[in-house]
């Protein structure tokens, strides 16, 4: 192996980004707002890919909801009131967007200002 080969090895670990938990919840949930947006996008042909997408969300905010539950976790008690409060909207909401009496926007719109926190610093969970 020549001494640029091996050079390029060596370096090429530390440009990989670094993943912390909050890099991960954005990202985990980057996605699934990503995916819900382009299915409602979609309108009836989308449902079906909405219907997933709408289940993924819902599992993430079950976990987010038990992890600011628990009484370990670090966030002030306020904040930790506010994304219970919205893991429980999110839940409720969903079923009305399943059974089509509602819009999928508000959970949208839950999720993006989540991932604006994140990415100004704050943590979800």
């Amino acid at each position: 192996m020549n001494a640029l080969l091996q050079a390029r090895q060596a370096y090429s670990a530390a440009s990989a980004p670094i993943r912390t938990p909050r890099n991960m919840e954005y990202e985990v949930l980057s996605r699934i707002t990503h995916r819900m947006h382009s299915a409602a996008k979609r309108g009836n042909a989308g449902f079906g890919a909405l219907v997933e997408a709408l289940h993924e969300n819902n599992r993430l905010w079950g976990v987010l909801a038990a992890d600011v539950a628990d009484s370990a976790n670090s966030l002030p008690t306020d904040l930790r009131g506010r994304l219970f409060y919205l893991a429980e909207f999110t839940q409720v909401h969903t079923s009305r967007v399943l059974r089509r009496e509602a819009s999928v926007r508000p959970l949208l719109e839950i999720n993006t200002a989540v991932l604006r926190g994140l990415r100004n610093g704050g943590s979800a969970a």
